[in-house]
Formats: C-alpha cells, structure tokens, sequence
C-alpha cells in the first residue's frame, strides 16, 4: 500500500514538472535573444500552438513608447495580413538628418492559421534600437479560432520567477570591440592584397621578360646557325 501511494507521489510529480516545464518553454518570444544597441536587427517573433483543439488565428505585438522605434517593416507572410499601427511621439526624433513625429506602437497579423502542433515565425525588421537601454519589451496578444486570448504581457523581475505568461523581452548589448578594432578593414585587406598583387605582378613580369630574353637569344642563336650553314656550303662550292 505504501510503495503504491510512493510510486503515485512519483508519478505526480514527474507529470507537474514536464507540465511546468512545457509551459515555460511554449510562450511566444522574439528571437534572437539579443540585439546591439544603436543598431539593426532582423527580430523572429515566435508563435507556438498550445491548444490541442484550437488554431491560432491573431497575434498582435506592442512596441514600447518609451523607446520609439522609427523603421518597423514587417516581412509578408503567405496567408497572413498584417496592420502596423503609429502613434505621434511626444517628442520628435532626429534620424539620418530627418525629424521623425511618429513611431509604430503595435503590429497586428491576422487572417492566417497555425494549427494544434506547429508554429509559425512572424519576421520584422526594425531599428534605430536604443542606445541607452538594456532591453525592449515586447508585449504580445495571441487569439485562437475559439476566441481563446492569451496575453503575454508579464514582465520577469529579477530574482524572481519566470511568470507565467511572460512577455517577449530582447536583450541590447553594446557593440562589441571586435566592430570596430581588432578586424582587418576593407582598406587594410585592399592594402594587403594589393601588397600580394604586387609582388605576384612582379614575379609574372619578370618571368615574362626572361621568357621574352630566352626567345630572342633562341632566334638570335638560330639565324647565327643558319649563316653559318650558308657560309660553309659556299666554302664547299
């Protein structure tokens, strides 16, 4: 009876966890992960099936106000129609030289399907990002076909746990040394290679004179024999 009510305990448990664990793993995020600041970016927002008797059919994505983003330009996606909405900001932004009033504040898909079991990438690509941020949260609304909503807008706080329906959150990074030293730039490989040209242009220059030195000598060897034959034959005669 004991070992009964053990084994029970057992299985409960090992069930809670992988129902945890699927959970925390089947949200909808942005990747990748991370992006550097004051940069471009190519972001996946990431849109997996959690019912097993409904279909997605609508994801919207919040773009934080507090750090306006002036180039959002969503990729087509077949089946899909997608609505990018644009709010005036409070306060304009400079950007290449331009005055920029307004910044995209949601984008919406719809009209698609992602079925029991799959998922679906919805690809945006954005930029200026933020330079004095550390990361961008990225609320997200998810609609299935039987009017299911779930919003995944939780913020994590830090030494906390993961909640529960967290929101995609894109880590900004600064650029990395390697951007701007430690690599060759194109003007130091040009340099380098036209070091190596060089030196190849050389090597076949001066292989081609002695060719050149080697033909003459031959020709001029081969006309000297020549009149050395006519000279004999008349000493002969």
């Amino acid at each position: 009876m004991k070992t009964s009510r053990v084994s029970f305990a057992a299985a409960l448990a090992a069930g809670t966890v992988l129902a945890l664990s699927g959970t925390a793993f089947a949200h909808v995020s942005v990747q990748p992960g991370e992006a550097t600041k004051g940069g471009y970016a190519t972001l996946n927002f990431k849109v997996p099936n959690e019912r097993d008797n409904a279909s997605t059919v609508k994801l919207e994505v919040s773009f934080p106000a507090d750090k306006p983003l002036t180039s959002v330009m969503p990729q087509d996606i077949p089946g899909w129609t997608v609505n990018v909405e644009k709010s005036k900001l409070d306060k304009p932004l400079t950007v290449h030289g331009k005055q920029i009033n307004e910044a995209v504040t949601k984008v919406t898909w719809s009209g698609g399907k992602i079925e029991p079991g799959k998922f679906q990438q919805f690809p945006v690509s954005v930029g200026k990002l933020p330079e004095d941020a550390d990361s961008m949260v990225f609320k997200a609304i998810q609609t299935y076909d039987n009017d299911e909503v779930v919003r995944w807008i939780e913020e994590a706080k830090e030494g906390a746990a993961e909640p529960q329906n967290p929101a995609p959150v894109l880590k900004l990074t600064a650029a990395k040394g390697d951007d701007h030293h430690g690599a060759a730039t194109p003007k130091a490989e040009g340099a380098k290679n036209g070091d190596e040209g060089g030196h190849e242009q050389a090597s076949a220059k001066s292989t081609d004179t002695t060719a050149r030195v080697l033909g003459i000598a031959g020709i001029v060897v081969g006309l000297g024999g020549v009149a050395f034959g006519i000279a004999s034959r008349r000493r002969s005669a």
